[in-house]
């Protein structure tokens, strides 16, 4: 086995860092999918975004609220295209900043400008509460969007009396090429994926308005809820993940790119197993197997089933069980009989790992050691 994720399914669902993320996880040995439930926008030609440069510049804010680093970086580029941006520096680097998450107060140190206070759960309400602990009644504020047609932060702040200047850098839309991201959901039903990247909540929202479209969408949901494992970048994707009904997820302590793929290498290696039958070495990590050192492709089926087997460490599973799990409700058990025997022979002189219950299913002939 080449790598520690060698025998894996990853899909990634994301647009921005894509690349980054999937060679993280092929440098690991993993197969990826990319089908991008988003697409970022760019408004840096757009006059809303002029607007409100010079709004900014006419009368400064008293505070900015920074949401997103790439939302900070790439309202600085479009002032300097429009010829805005060191007026536009010199003026924010006298009002209050506060910034949403790390990336956007790194953000703000390259562009030069000053942060007075740092969220820690990088959610969008710990800034709220932060700035309606005081009383904002006429107080001129700024806030950079994120990608978000709602002006969640604007909208609340306006609420309690404060003046707004809404600054829209970019926004977040169904992907142009939706191709990718179908085909990513076909393999989902399928249950041709071992896990799901999500690293934003409104890719994952993206992604069931899709699969909402599709005559699957139940199928959809129902694989993302428990067939897979998802993992989530930080908090705010978890709390949305978990809202929709996802069980099996993974979330690093620190709410990174990198981090996010070595939580999920993590989660995905302690799958694998071993089990000696008959003298024979039997080693299993995701849809790739190993008889006394020689590599045997599993088929996502055989795959699934073992895995099943696997995770009821010795105890017997019903037939019914395993054909729900590989196939969906409703598959005829004949089909299981029939992976079960095809997966014996592919295992050579380890296929009596698997034991036959009459009446009963199917169980490994010990416990595996993980």
């Amino acid at each position: 086995m080449s790598g520690v994720l060698s025998g894996f399914t990853v899909g990634i669902t994301g647009d921005r860092r894509a690349g980054e993320q999937a060679e993280l996880l092929r440098r690991r040995g993993a197969t990826v999918l990319h089908g991008p439930m988003i697409e970022t926008r760019n408004l840096a030609d757009s006059p809303e975004l002029r607007v409100a440069c010079e709004a900014i510049l006419a009368d400064p804010p008293q505070l900015l609220v920074a949401t997103t680093g790439v939302g900070i970086r790439s309202w600085m580029e479009a002032a300097d295209g429009l010829g805005l941006g060191d007026r536009l520096r010199a003026t924010l680097s006298q009002v209050e900043i506060v910034a949403r998450s790390p990336k956007a107060a790194g953000a703000l140190l390259t562009a030069d400008l000053p942060l007075h206070w740092q969220a820690e759960g990088e959610r969008t309400q710990d800034v709220l509460d932060h700035l309606l602990a005081r009383d904002v009644r006429g107080v001129r504020i700024a806030v950079q969007r994120d990608g978000a047609e709602e002006t969640v932060v604007a909208d609340a702040l306006a609420a309690h009396g404060a003046e707004v200047v809404d600054v829209p850098i970019y926004r977040w839309v169904l992907p142009s090429d939706p191709g990718p991201a179908h085909r990513l959901l076909d393999a989902l039903v399928d249950r041709q994926l071992d896990a799901v990247t999500i690293t934003s909540s409104p890719a994952l929202a993206n992604l069931l308005a899709l699969a909402d479209e599709r005559p699957d969408a139940a199928e959809v949901r129902a694989a993302l809820a428990d067939g897979v494992l998802v993992a989530c970048v930080g908090p705010v994707c978890t709390a949305s993940a978990r809202r929709v009904g996802v069980t099996r997820i993974v979330q690093p302590d620190r709410f990174r790119l990198g981090s996010m793929v070595k939580r999920l290498t993590d989660a995905l290696a302690a799958t694998a197993w071993r089990l000696v039958v008959d003298g024979h070495r039997l080693a299993v990590q995701g849809g790739l197997a190993t008889v006394d050192g020689d590599e045997v492709v599993l088929t996502r089926r055989e795959q699934l089933l073992l895995g099943r087997l696997a995770d009821a460490d010795g105890a017997v599973v019903a037939k019914a069980e395993l054909g729900r799990w590989g196939w969906g409700v409703g598959v005829d058990l004949h089909v299981v009989e029939v992976t079960v025997a095809r997966l014996r022979s592919r295992l050579g002189a380890a296929g009596a790992a698997v034991v036959t219950v009459p009446r009963r299913g199917y169980r490994l002939s010990a416990a595996p050691t993980r």
